[in-house]
């Protein structure tokens, strides 16, 4: 039976009324520092955040960029140890300490997997110590099925590396849409919430959410195609509304539109 601190928080992520999440990711600056859209993280996520179910961040942004007083989970990013000039790009560590993100009250914590790779067992040993950290204190963790450029981004691969994580310990597992992408639903035990990945024309990015809702995904974790959206206000919006209302594409690319256009 799940205790209740793990179940409060998870709660706090997924919505029990809908079993839906809409996760907004501002950590890419632990690899690829001030990105387009994010170079002042603090005028970017300020006006998204009444929309969002959770923020995922760095505990350095958590720290200077945001205020204490807003009310929103805290997915706090608790691998890296490289850079996009790197060539190892994804070969990461633990980079926080347990004790530190219940101290800056993260309601879970975020640990990117590289399945396939000449660095899959180091991420895999080093993802189990963070689990074991993590359940001793009622910390759900969120593994981010991490993909290299020599893997395919199918539902074969995938399901495996979903698979893979929850049976590690991962309560939530992150990863990228796919054709056939019931698969990597039915073949994994916790719940799935897909990566917004590179910025994609809004109605594409509004469609992989709804194809990714209806096919039985937990959410989204958008980033950039929210920050980086000619309008991010009307785009969180109408994200939301494919996740928790299950809008249609159409239904909230007009959204996007009403609202961007007022």
């Amino acid at each position: 039976m799940m205790d209740w601190g793990m179940q409060n928080r998870i709660n706090r992520i997924i919505k029990p009324d809908t079993g839906k999440t809409l996760m907004f990711a501002v950590d890419h600056g632990y690899f690829m520092g001030p990105t387009s859209g994010l170079e002042q993280l603090d005028q970017t996520i300020e006006p998204l955040l009444p929309y969002a179910d959770s923020l995922m961040l760095t505990r350095g942004a958590l720290r200077y960029y945001t205020d204490p007083r807003v009310d929103v989970p805290i997915i706090m990013r608790v691998s890296g140890g490289t850079s996009i000039l790197n060539k190892n790009l994804l070969h990461e560590g633990i980079t926080v300490s347990m004790e530190d993100a219940i101290r800056m009250n993260a309601s879970a914590v975020a640990f990117s997997i590289l399945v396939g790779s000449d660095f899959e067992r180091d991420t895999l040993l080093a993802f189990t110590q963070v689990v074991d950290e993590a359940e001793r204190y009622g910390i759900p963790t969120l593994a981010v099925t991490a993909v290299g450029k020599a893997l395919v981004r199918d539902a074969r691969y995938l399901s495996l590396a979903s698979r893979i994580a929850a049976e590690l310990g991962a309560r939530i597992v992150k990863t990228y849409y796919c054709e056939n992408f019931e698969r990597v639903i039915n073949t994994c035990p916790v719940p799935v919430v897909i990566a917004g990945g590179k910025k994609i024309p809004e109605m594409d990015a509004l469609t992989m959410a709804y194809n990714a809702i209806q096919t039985g995904a937990a959410g989204v974790d958008m980033g950039r195609n929210i920050f980086q959206s000619d309008a991010p206000v009307a785009m969180v919006q109408a994200v939301r509304a494919v996740v928790h209302n299950n809008a249609t594409p159409a239904e909230a690319f007009e959204m996007y539109e009403e609202i961007k256009n007022r």
